[in-house]
């Protein structure tokens, strides 16, 4: 799996939906019908800041999974 550019400089030209990274305008991996923006181009330069931040409140705490039964 290719790592994603933290700061690309135009991530408004590339589908970052998946590890092709298409031009925008040739989807190539029919992952919709429009490209997948950047974490930039939605949550700004300090987008992973956040990320880093936050990361407490985003996980699942470990009592809560439970195992499947099939």
């Amino acid at each position: 799996m290719a790592k994603i550019p933290l700061h690309p400089r135009q991530p408004e030209r590339v589908c970052w939906g998946c590890d092709k990274y298409c031009p925008a305008d040739a989807l190539r991996c029919g992952n919709g019908t429009i490209r997948t923006p950047h974490p930039i181009e939605l949550f700004g330069e300090d987008w992973l800041d956040g990320e880093l931040k936050d990361d407490a409140h985003f996980r699942i705490p470990s009592t809560t999974l439970v195992a499947a039964t099939d």
